[in-house]
């Protein structure tokens, strides 16, 4: 896989694709080392070069080499609505995953101010925070997800995760 992906462990017989949807700084990143970095390799576009092309190809490409050997893999992007997220349910299910939505409902005030902390690469330009904010829907199982847990921070400095539409808790 080279190094586009961090490795985790191995995964269990049967992977899972862990989708995560929400606006930038609203916890996903935090929340994927916190809770699936011990288990699931990382797939971030983030991660590759700011002039790389065809980065959906590229991270479809990463996650279904890793769930061709068997590994969880969580997708840490803002994967705002069906258009980024369909492939990647598609792509899980044809390596037999399942495919778990992980929703950041907005709270654009806060990820504003979050993002306004970060320093370097990580500092999202406004604009482009808002155009997601535009752009941003809450997934449903309906849309194929397996499962969406809604995740939201705790105020102790945690998250609450909370099964949504049916979700088994």
């Amino acid at each position: 896989m080279g190094d586009e992906a961090d490795r985790a462990g191995n995964g269990p017989a049967h992977p899972r694709t862990a989708v995560l949807v929400g606006l930038q700084a609203s916890g996903k990143s935090t929340f994927y080392r916190r809770h699936l970095a011990h288990d699931h390799v990382l797939v971030s576009k983030d991660r590759f070069p700011r002039s790389a092309r065809h980065k959906q190809r590229r991270q479809l490409r990463l996650l279904g080499e890793a769930l061709a050997a068997g590994r969880s893999v969580a997708v840490d992007n803002t994967n705002p609505s069906p258009r980024e997220w369909e492939p990647l349910i598609a792509c899980g299910h044809a390596h037999g995953a399942t495919v778990t939505a992980y929703w950041f409902p907005p709270d654009l005030a806060g990820s504003l101010e979050r993002n306004a902390a970060r320093e370097g690469r990580t500092r999202v330009p406004e604009v482009g925070l808002r155009a997601t904010f535009r752009q941003l829907r809450r997934p449903r199982r309906d849309d194929g997800f397996d499962a969406v847990l809604e995740v939201r921070f705790d105020g102790r400095g945690g998250f609450t995760v909370r099964p949504l539409d049916g979700t088994p808790a």
